[in-house]
């Protein structure tokens, strides 16, 4: 007769660890990166370095004085500091990148327990503190260096979010990155193309991401009266591509299931277009939207979690 061993779960086993999910997600962040660095000059691969450097080592210092297993070989700290680098500009001051991968590894993630326990996107948390703390050098944006036209170091507004506002950029500019902007977010064909990588390592899925674009564009059809062009505009303005595919798709800050990802999608976009079609001030926004889904993620997550067998409500 043959012998049944009973264990707790999980009984099915694959080669898919934390350490191999976020390596991929570095490599899909790899190609916005050099492209960051090829359109905005050396101070770019300065800042993202700093700011992967401080964030693995803020993560190993918190392990030694907690007496915790270090956790730096989960590349999870790389992850966010290059996050939060792409979410910079290369103007910025060098501490800068230092203080905010610093705020976003103790306060936004070992505070709480560690990967996997932190409620909220660390390196749009820390993204958020320094553009409230340090306002002027974070919205000043350098123009890039291979579409300079203007002949002008940079500009001290908002990303470009109007055309009307911004110079009237065109969409292939857009699209390729040549307008001011943070290291990471200007190049949506680098973006794009990274996204490419986590889906057909099914690292993310599409639910997230269509289900925030998707929103975020129906609400502005109907608000611009079913201008295509406007509506391309603002898609690929901003941080909305890089938010939609590289920091709402967070696993710790966001929900599980299909149906939580799904809402949490429709959350992010339709408060991105509120916050955008109604700001009062230029500044970018998608960093508050996801922050603020973030925290509703686990009311969303228990409404639409699968119910385990058996359970429902008592009858008396």
């Amino acid at each position: 007769m043959s012998k049944y061993v009973i264990s707790s779960s999980p009984h099915l086993r694959d080669s898919v660890s934390t350490r191999s999910i976020m390596q991929d997600v570095c490599i899909a962040m790899l190609p916005a990166c050099v492209v960051g660095v090829l359109m905005y000059g050396y101070r770019s691969l300065i800042i993202l370095a700093l700011s992967v450097a401080a964030a693995v080592l803020s993560e190993w210092f918190y392990c030694k004085a907690a007496h915790t297993k270090n956790t730096i070989g989960d590349f999870s700290a790389v992850v966010t500091g290059m996050l939060l680098a792409m979410n910079l500009p290369s103007t910025v001051p060098f501490w800068m990148p230092v203080i905010g991968s610093v705020i976003a590894i103790l306060l936004c993630k070992c505070i709480f327990g560690g990967i996997g326990q932190n409620f909220i996107n660390p390196a749009l948390a820390a993204r958020a503190i320094l553009s409230l703390s340090w306002a002027s050098q974070m919205n000043t944006f350098p123009q890039p260096a291979f579409f300079n036209l203007a002949g002008v170091d940079a500009v001290a507004s908002a990303t470009p979010i109007s055309g009307a506002a911004n110079g009237g950029f065109t969409l292939w500019q857009l699209f390729i990155g040549a307008i001011p902007g943070t290291i990471g977010e200007t190049c949506k064909l680098a973006l794009l193309i990274g996204a490419a990588y986590l889906f057909w390592r099914k690292v993310i899925t599409w639910h997230i991401p269509a289900a925030f674009i998707g929103t975020f564009a129906v609400c502005y059809l109907i608000a611009t009266g079913f201008d295509v062009h406007e509506v391309l505009y603002q898609v690929l303005s901003g941080g909305l591509i890089l938010g939609a595919f590289f920091m709402a798709t967070d696993y710790s800050s966001s929900p599980a299931t299909p149906k939580g990802k799904l809402v949490f999608g429709f959350g992010c976009g339709l408060l991105l277009f509120i916050f955008r079609y109604c700001k009062s001030t230029p500044a970018e926004w998608c960093s508050f939207a996801i922050l603020l889904m973030n925290v509703v993620s686990p009311l969303i997550e228990r409404v639409t979690g699968i119910k385990s067998f058996g359970e429902g409500k008592m009858h008396a």
